[in-house]
């Protein structure tokens, strides 16, 4: 008995320094990441991308303040952070304006520092609701300056953010953007989200290690051979 105790406790410890350290496994709620990340995944998030904050600790002690080991987030990366006015909110966006940039949608075409970025049109995404019911949605191709390349939904022509003031990134924060784009609430919600401070941010989203289809629950077992994306498992987020 003792024996069995020492291991479950050994194992617990382990568990406990690899999701503070290395690796926290998170699940997609939302559609605001389409076609990159789908609800029902399952995924990695690297917690030592970006160095340790005090959000990297189990419950989030603030036992101090800033990063440690820190490394700046890369344009284009996608990233898990605490929701700015709610921190016991995750979010997972991708990072699309650096301390300094100046961010702005017209016309649905995203401008970094007054210079448009390049997109391409290229084949609808089919978009499948629970019922079975497909919906042709546009798709772009985006590049940004740095060359990371990631496909945009474009739900309609007229969104609501797709005309946007232009937003002066602050030192030490981000602009994080959903690839849905009319279908997102992100950094351009400022009463909502606005510009995450680099303390927020939890990791980046690495690999999706599992996924099941929309309303679909990844602990049903019996279910797995219908409801697991099988096509989605060890993929990398890019």
């Amino acid at each position: 008995m003792g024996e069995t105790v020492r291991v479950i406790f050994h194992a617990l410890i382990i568990a406990l320094v690899i999701r503070t350290f290395l690796f926290q496994p998170f699940n997609i709620p939302s559609g605001s990441m389409k076609e990159t990340l789908l609800i029902g995944d399952y995924l990695f998030v690297s917690k030592f991308s970006y160095g340790y904050s005090h959000f990297s600790l189990p419950f989030s002690p603030k036992l101090f303040s800033g990063r440690i080991w820190s490394r700046m987030p890369e344009r284009g990366d996608v990233v898990v952070f605490r929701q700015p006015k709610d921190d016991s909110v995750d979010y997972i966006k991708r990072v699309i304006g650096l301390p300094g940039d100046r961010i702005q949608m017209i016309q649905g075409v995203l401008h970094i520092n007054d210079v448009p970025v390049k997109r391409e049109r290229i084949e609808d995404f089919i978009d499948t609701d629970e019922t079975g019911r497909t919906t042709r949605v546009k798709r772009w191709r985006e590049t940004l300056p740095n060359g990371v390349n990631y496909t945009t939904l474009d739900l309609t022509d007229t969104g609501f953010y797709d005309n946007t003031k232009v937003y002066e990134v602050p030192p030490g924060h981000f602009f994080m953007m959903g690839d849905n784009r009319d279908n997102s609430t992100d950094s351009r919600v400022e009463s909502a989200v606005g510009y995450v401070p680099f303390e927020n941010l939890v990791g980046r989203a690495q690999i999706i290690f599992f996924s099941v289809h929309d309303g679909e629950s990844g602990w049903h077992f019996w279910r797995w051979p219908w409801s697991v994306r099988w096509g989605r498992l060890i993929t990398f987020v890019r």
